[in-house]
């Protein structure tokens, strides 16, 4: 009885991954399925499955053919058919017309609600902390509350670009908090396994390349002169001046490169480790009673775990693009070595 109750609850656990106990008992549990479509983007947030009901938001679809103009309705008129001659590629989840055409697509995806739900959070706290801040004499009260949370995280911030950047560090503090800020909540968002949470926005390589491209402007936009003068005339041996520059130059292209890959692995990779510890569960259940139930209990314990290690990644994820975009930007900005 122990061990029918303790399989019921892991199941009831993890009604969010959409798998039914027929398809459990019927061996039709598709794993890459399961895995790909939760770290994927999608028309649809799906929330879980009660019986045969499916639940789940309807995001709305948004699309400019250059046939018949524009259209907008719900991702719902997608789901069995083709609607206003658009339909579901099924390899590549993207919508496209008859001919196999993509339109121009702005719609709210999975992923842009969750951007939009994470910018309202990141709005609420900054705002309540700012609240705190106006409120009581910082250098004679210690923050409560949020403000206590969020202090020493932007004092954190606050000292990377010091020591990496110099003396003009603070006209860069704000954009390093906002990136800050912005990965680490959408990195814990994307751990919980519920609404709001469970979209996979830093382990989508879109956005952490436009991230990446941030940095990249930051640094080659406001570099000084003898940053430029670096990668074009370098002070070395005359047989190398022709070669520096091609090697200056892939360098700096390659350091956006490095933060859109590091971010985007390190995500995607913590959320098929999880979804692959609980998937073993199901994978299991053709094999007995025994070895289902030991089973789930050891991948329970590892998902478990592989869950606090992901709260620790997400944390140095966020730390370690912060810090390394503080360092390409301070590498920019180097003073004349008579100076």
């Amino acid at each position: 009885m122990k061990l029918k109750a303790l399989i019921l609850s892991l199941v009831l656990c993890l009604l969010p991954l959409g798998i039914k106990a027929q398809e459990v008992a019927e061996d039709k549990v598709n794993v890459p399925e399961i895995i790909f479509g939760h770290i994927g983007d999608s028309y649809e947030w799906h929330i879980t499955d009660i019986g045969q009901t499916k639940v789940a938001i309807h995001l709305p679809v948004i699309l400019h053919s250059s046939k018949t103009g524009w259209h907008m309705f719900s991702s719902a008129r997608l789901e069995e058919a083709e609607y206003e001659g658009f339909h579901i590629d099924p390899e590549s989840g993207k919508i496209v017309d008859a001919d196999g055409d993509r339109p121009f697509d702005i719609s709210i995806t999975k992923n842009v609600l969750s951007l939009m739900i994470s910018a309202v959070l990141m709005l609420v706290v900054f705002l309540l902390t700012a609240r705190w801040y106006r409120k009581h004499d910082a250098l004679n009260e210690a923050p409560t509350g949020i403000a206590a949370y969020m202090e020493p995280l932007v004092m954190l911030v606050h000292g990377i670009a010091k020591d990496s950047i110099g003396e003009d560090y603070r006209r860069y503090s704000p954009y390093l908090c906002m990136a800050f800020f912005f990965i680490l909540f959408n990195n814990f968002l994307g751990i919980i396994p519920f609404f709001p949470g469970g979209a996979n926005v830093t382990g989508n390589i879109a956005i952490t390349l436009v991230l990446a491209l941030c940095t990249f402007l930051a640094v080659n936009l406001f570099g000084n002169k003898h940053y430029y003068k670096e990668i074009f005339m370098p002070d070395v041996p005359g047989f190398l001046k022709p070669i520096m520059p091609v090697i200056e130059v892939f360098s700096a292209i390659m350091k956006p490169v490095s933060l859109t890959i590091r971010l985007f692995a390190n995500m995607m990779a913590g959320h098929i480790l999880i979804l692959s510890m609980v998937c073993i569960i199901f994978i299991m259940a053709k094999y007995g009673g025994v070895l289902f139930g030991s089973m789930s209990v050891v991948s329970v314990l590892f998902g478990v775990f592989c869950d606090m290690l992901e709260c620790l990644v997400a944390f140095i994820q966020a730390y370690v693009f912060t810090m390394l975009s503080a360092i390409y930007i301070g590498l920019s900005r180097p003073k004349a070595e008579h100076e």
